[in-house]
C-alpha cells in the first residue's frame, strides 16, 4: 500500500461535497476521481478541485487499479451493488449510511471484505462526534449509574425525500448513537408508529420504541414535517441525567438529579412492600462541560484512513451497520 491512499468518490449530491472537502483536505489521501451522473455536479467539483478527474462512468473507478479506496455517497438503493463491485475490484469502501437496505446484504459486504482483507466502513458520522464520545465515557465510568431510558428527537421542516421515508433517512443516526452508547445490544422488542401525510406510502413522521434485555427503553421521534429543528437526546440514569443537544452552543448538559429510594428502618422489613421506603427527590448541580470541537466528518475520514494504513479496529464496520439496519428492518 502506498504512503498516501488514492481515493475515488461516487456521488456528490446533498452530503457528498462535505465528504469530498474532508477527503481533499486530508494529508494522508489523494482524491483521484469523482463520479456523478449530473453534469452540473461534475462541473461544480471541477471548478473547486481542478486536479480531480470527473466522470459519469463508475467503471472508470472500478477498473482503475491505482485507486485504493472508494467513498460511496449515492442514493441508498445503489449502496449494495456499488459496495460489492468496489470490494470485488480490491478496493476499501466507506459507504454513507445506511450501508445497505437489508441485513443479508450487509452480511455479504462484511464477508467479502473479510475474505479480501479490505476495510468496509459505514458513515455513521455521529459516532465520531466529540460530544457523543464524551457521553459514552460518562456511561462507561458509571457516573450516570444504571441507564434507565433514552429518548431522542430529530425533527425539522424538510428535506423531504422520495427514495426513503423519514425513518430510514433520519433514524439511523439516533439508532447508531444509542447502540454505541449501550455497547451494541440486541433489542428484545421494536415497535413503530408512523404516518404519510405528504407523499403516499412514504412516512413523514415516525415514532419508534425499543426495549433491551437489561430493562433499558429507547424512544425515537423523527420527522421532516415539524415547525422546529431539534436534534436532542436525553439519557436518564439512576444517578445522573444528560441532555445532548447537537445544535446548542453547549452540546452536553449534565443534571445531578434523580429519585433515591431510602429504607424506613424497622424490625420487620419487607423489601417488596413500597410502604417500607421513603423517596428522596434529588436535585443537585447542573454542569456544562467544555468539550473540544473537531468536525466529526474529519475524524471519520481519519479513522477510515487509519483502518486502511494501520489495520485499526473499525468502529462503524459491518457488524455495527448490521445491528442498525436490523432495527430499521424490524421497525
Amino acid at each position: 500500500m502506498r504512503e498516501n491512499i488514492i481515493i475515488a468518490q461516487i456521488g456528490v449530491g446533498y452530503w457528498g461535497p462535505n465528504l469530498l472537502r474532508n477527503l481533499v483536505g486530508n494529508q494522508n489521501c489523494l482524491v483521484k476521481t469523482v463520479v456523478d451522473l449530473s453534469g452540473e455536479r461534475r462541473k461544480f467539483v471541477k471548478n473547486l478541485y481542478p486536479s480531480v478527474n470527473v466522470t459519469e462512468d463508475v467503471n472508470e473507478v472500478i477498473n482503475d487499479s491505482s485507486i485504493d479506496a472508494v467513498v460511496i455517497a449515492t442514493p441508498v438503493a445503489s449502496h449494495f451493488d456499488l459496495a460489492i463491485s468496489a470490494l470485488n475490484a480490491g478496493k476499501h469502501i466507506l459507504v454513507e449510511k445506511p450501508m445497505a437496505t437489508k441485513v443479508d446484504q450487509i452480511k455479504q459486504i462484511g464477508d467479502l471484505a473479510t475474505e479480501k482483507n479490505l476495510v468496509a466502513m459505514v458513515g455513521h458520522t455521529f459516532l465520531f462526534n466529540s460530544a457523543v464520545r464524551y457521553v459514552k465515557s460518562l456511561i462507561e465510568s458509571g457516573e450516570l449509574g444504571e441507564i434507565r431510558y433514552i429518548y431522542s428527537q430529530r425533527v425539522n421542516l424538510g428535506r423531504i425525500r422520495d427514495d426513503v421515508d423519514a425513518l430510514w433517512n433520519l433514524a439511523p443516526h439516533d439508532i447508531s448513537i444509542i447502540q454505541y452508547w449501550l455497547d451494541d445490544p440486541a433489542p428484545e422488542s421494536i415497535s413503530r408508529n408512523g404516518m404519510a401525510y405528504v407523499q403516499k406510502g412514504i412516512d413523514d413522521v415516525v415514532f419508534v420504541n425499543i426495549t433491551y434485555p437489561n430493562g433499558v427503553m429507547a424512544n425515537i421521534h423523527v420527522s421532516w414535517l415539524d415547525p422546529h429543528k431539534i436534534r436532542r437526546m436525553t439519557i436518564v440514569g439512576s444517578k445522573k441525567m444528560i441532555v445532548y443537544d447537537d445544535i446548542a452552543e453547549n452540546k452536553i448538559t449534565i443534571y445531578d438529579k434523580g429519585i433515591d429510594r431510602l429504607a424506613v428502618l424497622g424490625e420487620n422489613m419487607d423489601f417488596d412492600d413500597p410502604s417500607t421506603f421513603n423517596y428522596n427527590y434529588r436535585s443537585g448541580n447542573v454542569i456544562l462541560p467544555k468539550i473540544k470541537w473537531i468536525e466529526p466528518l474529519r475524524t471519520e475520514i481519519n479513522h477510515f484512513i487509519d483502518c486502511i494504513q494501520n489495520q485499526a479496529t473499525c468502529i462503524t464496520g459491518p457488524s455495527h451497520a448490521e445491528k442498525v439496519v436490523k432495527i430499521l428492518e424490524k421497525a
